[in-house]
């Protein structure tokens, strides 16, 4: 498998492992010190904060991804993926209106990069604004 290929599929079993909720599997894919730059916040280090952001996101919110579309770098060391985030908001996040089971549908993306086969950053973006507004109303 060429390494562009390799890129794809790890990025591809990393938003797999994001639906059917298992966060094992997905820290599975990351390096240990993975840098993970939060939407609009700062950049947390390694697979601990990682999982803790994870177990705040579970709390917080119900999301699955759809229409998820994939690229990678000939190289195998960037990739970049597009998807539809389908959620409900089910506890408050702090500095965030409060939930009330709210239901949003938002474009969202994210940056990687690759190292030894595993996630060595993820950078992820929405428009929080727009979030905002379909929970806020």
């Amino acid at each position: 498998m060429s390494a562009h290929d390799a890129t794809l599929d790890l990025v591809s079993r990393y938003y797999a492992a994001f639906n059917a909720g298992d966060r094992s599997a997905m820290l599975d894919l990351l390096a240990d010190d993975v840098a993970h730059d939060l939407n609009q916040g700062p950049r947390e280090d390694g697979k601990a904060a990682f999982r803790a952001f994870m177990g705040r996101m579970d709390r917080c919110y119900r999301e699955r991804l759809e229409d998820i579309r994939v690229l990678a770098s000939a190289d195998g060391t960037r990739a970049a993926a597009e998807y539809v985030v389908h959620g409900e908001y089910l506890a408050d996040d702090e500095g965030l209106p409060p939930a009330r089971g709210q239901r949003y549908v938002l474009p969202g993306g994210a940056f990687f990069s690759i190292r030894d086969g595993r996630i060595a950053r993820v950078t992820n973006y929405y428009n929080l604004q727009d979030w905002i507004a379909q929970v806020a109303g």
